[in-house]
């Protein structure tokens, strides 16, 4: 029996449908694609990132122009990351306290200082409508001991992110740690919700997935634990965007998911459709006048063959990261939608069942 649903919450910039998946803008921009063409393809919510937006250009001058919406003329949503991740991704170029986080810029190599307070202040500027707490983002598979101290940290840092003062139309989202250790995820859930008692989070992340851990772990873990946050609240699955996680993940009560990948892979020619993934710089695509996903009615899809979209990206053009990225976007935003519609029509086991066995189907 599915554990999926159909949900929405509001925020300042409009509401928001789940399932739903966001496109990641990390420096205030979708790589590849204008405001207008993210328009057309519909999502609900895109991010940005502390972390980067914070050294360059920095947060205050974007505010000083007016908040993160109109410095890249996006009216919706916007979710920041806290930059957790990112700074726990510099090995070698950053320290770890009790106060926070020292790192060296990946840009220039100059010194800064990330702690709870500050990715508040740096986001509270930004003006984004969904705020992530600063956490301690394991490795996937770290010692138990370890991670059981992260997790320690990560809820001290919850509290001080919590005390912080945001902006009235902010809300902020908690991030639960524990790897793949369905006792410490219950644990650490339970010092989420000591906090969330005295002042409701907007929203639960499952963070510390998808971070090197086997698939099979990260599936067995998402299907014991999402049910498990509360059913009142958004619930966010961090850093998962593949057709098949987004799938199982709405079947386990994941509402909102993000990722670099669709847009990555895009500009690297391998693109998604409804029948498998292709890599259109294969040579079978170069005189193919047929559409990319004839299911498709994305810009790319309904206007260019796949022999245009294979030229474009053999001859180096810029084009084809742009066409490629409106096309993987496009699916990946799609999929999320139609499976609310079929969750709101009684049909989502059947559609679910349909779009694995539709992915087997094509040749890349």
């Amino acid at each position: 029996m599915t554990k999926a649903r159909a949900g929405s919450f509001q925020t300042a910039h409009g509401g928001v449908l789940t399932p739903a998946f966001m496109p990641v803008g990390t420096q205030g921009t979708v790589k590849g694609i204008t405001p207008t063409q993210l328009r057309a393809i519909g999502p609900q919510v895109i991010l940005g990132n502390t972390y980067h937006l914070g050294l360059r250009p920095g947060d205050e001058l974007v505010a000083s122009l007016g908040g993160l919406h109109k410095f890249m003329g996006w009216e919706g949503p916007i979710l920041t990351d806290s930059g957790g991740f990112q700074v726990f991704s510099l090995a070698g170029m950053r320290k770890i306290s009790e106060a926070g986080v020292a790192f060296q810029s990946h840009i220039d190599g100059s010194p800064h200082f990330l702690s709870p307070e500050r990715a508040m202040e740096i986001q509270a500027n930004l003006g984004s409508d969904i705020v992530m707490a600063l956490d301690e983002c394991p490795p996937g598979q770290m010692e138990r001991g370890a991670l059981e101290l992260s997790m320690a940290r990560t809820t001290r840092w919850l509290k001080r992110c919590r005390d912080f003062p945001l902006a009235p139309h902010q809300g902020l989202f908690a991030i639960n740690q524990g790897g793949t250790h369905l006792d410490l995820r219950r644990d650490h859930l339970h010092q989420i919700l000591e906090l969330d008692a005295a002042a409701p989070f907007q929203g639960f992340a499952v963070g510390g997935l998808s971070v090197g851990e086997p698939k099979e772990l990260m599936n067995a873990t998402l299907a014991e634990f999402v049910e498990e946050l509360p059913v009142n609240r958004a619930r966010y699955l961090m850093g998962v965007g593949t057709p098949e996680d987004l799938l199982f993940g709405i079947e386990q009560g994941v509402d909102l998911f993000d990722c670099v990948l669709p847009s990555r892979e895009a500009r690297h020619g391998r693109l998604l459709t409804s029948r498998g993934r292709i890599n259109i710089k294969n040579a079978r695509h170069r005189a193919a006048d047929l559409p990319l996903d004839p299911a498709c009615d994305c810009y790319t899809c309904r206007t260019f063959s796949r022999a245009y979209l294979h030229h474009l990206l053999r001859a180096g053009e810029l084009l084809a990261f742009t066409l490629n990225t409106i096309h993987n976007l496009s699916y990946t935003v799609g999929l999320t939608r139609a499976a609310r519609l079929a969750l709101l029509d009684g049909r989502f086991p059947a559609f679910a069942s349909s779009a694995r066995e539709n992915w087997n189907t094509e040749e890349p």
